[in-house]
């Protein structure tokens, strides 16, 4: 007996061991950008822990300029968009760019993205040959980037159990099941802080409310594919798979967002990107050493920015950093600047930049950016501040964020001026609260008990390990909607309330009218 008693054990430990050493998990990324680039790292990530990891990738947006590709240690499924859709996608990309710099993005364009998305889902799951490659590797769990509702419609494709993963804020808390209070978690895009007056409170309710129509409108828009590939009786509704996720990973940390409630399959891994510095190259150290004690700053619009498509906007910027006495090293496609514009003294393009390096180096004294998450992590990582110029997203309300955390300050993209961002510039460098604030946020970041990617390993250890994550969800999720806000107990009481009312009334005038008549007869 315990001879068998002991050989259980040891399977059992075997099995575990095995699990957690050998997972097969297939990671999802159907977006460019720093979407591929957080994924990518993810992947990477879960390759280094022992994980037999497979990407699959749709090419051809062309989100990366300027960027090489790190050669994978992963296999990677990848397909491309077809040329004549492509070009018409580039074609919108390009035009949004421009209403990005002339401050005009809406949640318009939002809407017609996820009709992008929409279209290249079907084309994905048309890829009969891929999908039936993948099935056949029955893969454990799925990684999937869930800010495109195709990735989940994918996994179902695939009845894979999937961890979603969204590459920002907790801007989809209230469609996913998180507890949102209105009276202090700002809603997404409402630009607001955690400490609202009684009209921000109103604004931050009407967030609310407009958040659940957009979300609506999401759903419909994806309608024509789950109508088209799959059969009925057994179609998903998007609003369920969000629910339907083992856990949900954020790209935030509470070094910039606000305090807010979380449920336990819900985690925060912001930082992947940041990590200790490298050495820059010998053509920027020499660059980079003309500066002397000025230091320099860092300048980049993001991944998929690479370029400024409205010059008046771009004469601004270029003689507002010629005001300056930092140099100036600028993400910029050389061969898209104008001409007859001639590049201030201090400043230097160049295609791609090892961002995270370069805020590393202890002469960057600025980060001027538009507010990604993955720039504002690697800012608080080294302790940089921060001057933001918003184009488009979750970018407003990440520099809210950095605002309240008096780490920096952003301008309106449409209120940038030469002598306003020089200003702007040296009143940031040259205060030392910022840096203060900076500094202190580092720290913060770098003491927490376990780093991102720890936090993100162990995590998805454990949801292959025990199965899946049905023990972390709460059994809200499987209620009704009246259910959950207690609108049945509510009613019963109201009725109860009222029958009670109704009857004391009754008994009330009962007893008065005899009262009455007995007075009545006795003065007779």
């Amino acid at each position: 007996m315990a001879a068998c008693r002991k050989s259980i054990i040891f399977v059992f430990f075997i099995q575990q061991f095995l699990l957690l050493h050998g997972a097969k998990i297939l990671t999802m990324c159907f977006m460019g950008g720093s979407h591929y680039l957080l994924v990518d790292e993810i992947s990477r990530i879960l390759h280094r822990n022992g994980h037999e990891v497979r990407m699959f990738f749709q090419m051809g947006e062309g989100l990366l300029p300027g960027y090489k590709p790190k050669s994978s240690p992963y296999p990677v499924t990848t397909w491309t968009l077809d040329e004549v859709y492509l070009k018409q996608f580039n074609e919108f990309i390009t035009k949004h760019k421009q209403q990005y710099f002339t401050g005009r993005s809406s949640s318009k364009t939002y809407l017609a993205l996820m009709a992008h998305l929409s279209d290249q889902c079907k084309f994905s799951l048309n890829q009969s040959n891929i999908m039936k490659s993948l099935r056949d590797e029955k893969f454990d769990i799925a990684f999937i980037d869930a800010f495109n509702p195709c990735t989940f419609l994918i996994s179902e494709k695939l009845g894979l159990p999937y961890i979603a993963f969204f590459p920002g804020i907790f801007a989809n808390a209230p469609h996913v099941g998180l507890p949102t209070p209105l009276s202090y978690v700002p809603l997404y895009q409402s630009q607001l802080s955690d400490r609202m007056d009684f009209f921000q409170r109103i604004k931050n309710i009407f967030m609310y409310i407009g958040s659940h129509v957009v979300q609506k409108k999401i759903e419909a828009i994806f309608e024509d594919v789950i109508n088209e590939h799959f059969p009925v009786g057994s179609r998903p509704v998007i609003s369920d798979l969000y629910l339907k996720a083992e856990l949900w990973f954020y790209n935030v940390d509470f070094t910039i967002e606000f305090p807010r409630p979380l449920l336990p399959h819900v985690h925060y891994i912001g930082g992947l990107m940041a990590k200790p510095a490298e050495p820059v190259s010998q053509e920027l150290e020499d660059f980079i050493y003309q500066s002397g004690e000025s230091g320099f700053i860092v300048v980049s619009m993001g991944s998929m920015l690479d370029s400024c498509p409205v010059e008046e906007l771009l004469q601004e910027m270029n003689k507002g950093f010629a005001q300056i006495p930092q140099k100036v090293i600028w993400r910029y496609q050389r061969s898209l600047w104008p001409n007859d514009l001639e590049l201030a003294p201090n400043v230097k393009l160049m295609e791609w930049i090892s961002q995270n390096d370069l805020i590393g180096h202890p002469k960057a004294r600025l980060l001027v950016t538009h507010g990604g998450m993955n720039s504002l992590m690697e800012a608080i990582y080294h302790g940089v501040p921060v001057l933001g110029i918003p184009l488009f997203g979750d970018q407003f309300d990440n520099l809210a964020r950095i605002e309240a955390k008096q780490m920096g300050t952003f301008i309106p993209v449409i209120k940038i001026k030469a002598e306003h961002l020089a200003n702007t510039i040296r009143h940031i460098i040259e205060n030392p609260s910022y840096k203060s604030s900076a500094m202190k946020l580092s720290v913060i970041r770098k003491s927490q008990p376990f780093s991102p990617d720890q936090k993100l390993v162990r995590w998805v250890e454990h949801i292959i390990q025990s199965g899946g994550g049905s023990h972390l969800r709460p059994y809200a999720f499987q209620q009704p909607w009246y259910q959950q806000f207690l609108l049945d107990i509510i009613l019963f009481i109201t009725i109860c309330l009222i029958m009670f009312s109704y009857i004391a009334v009754k008994i009330i005038t009962f007893v008065l009218g005899k009262l009455y008549s007995t007075g009545k007869q006795k003065q007779s």
